[in-house]
């Protein structure tokens, strides 16, 4: 009796540790999609079809843009010591909305892909523009290998998700 009991109390606390670090999560997922489209009521519960996304919607119910990791979508792509796990943003013309850094192993990620401004050189690139780092990516010199596959990855998915997700349109 003692060890069913036992057992219970067990399962119910790893239970609930997993439903507060669910809702957690999901909580950050939030607040990470808002600081890419500030503007948005609502989002989507992940879509899997037909690409990983969340979709973002205005006060009005119209489409803001969509959100997706580009670890999802790029899975290949990884910087100098693992994958650089970005939260990224596109508006219905193909325009990057912003990305967020949302997880990395990199060791010079203070100095490359976690500061500001690596995240705001993203903000109104097109699907089409070029991502060329050290043309219109700023490149820091001691992390030029997680520079170059952040951008890449970024580069890929937003061009993946633009062309199988979105109507043709111009992006500017």
């Amino acid at each position: 009796m003692f060890r069913r009991s036992w057992f219970l109390a067990a399962a119910l606390t790893l239970s609930a540790s997993a439903l507060l670090l669910a809702q957690g999560k999901a909580k950050l997922v939030q607040a990470h999609l808002k600081n890419l489209f500030p503007a948005a009521a609502s989002f989507s519960a992940k879509e899997l079809l037909p690409l990983p996304h969340f979709k973002a919607f205005g006060p009005d119910g119209k489409l803001l843009g969509l959100a997706f990791y580009t670890t999802e979508l790029e899975p290949l792509e990884r910087g100098y010591d693992g994958p650089v796990k970005m939260l990224v943003g596109l508006d219905p013309r193909g325009v990057i909305a912003g990305i967020v850094v949302v997880q990395h192993v990199e060791p010079f990620g203070k100095f490359s892909v976690d500061t500001p401004r690596f995240a705001q050189q993203f903000r109104g690139k097109s699907v089409r523009d070029p991502f060329k780092p050290g043309d219109d990516i700023d490149v820091v010199a001691t992390a030029t290998i997680t520079i170059n596959h952040a951008t890449r990855a970024v580069k890929k998915s937003a061009r993946r998700v633009a062309v199988q997700m979105l109507k043709p349109e111009d992006p500017r």
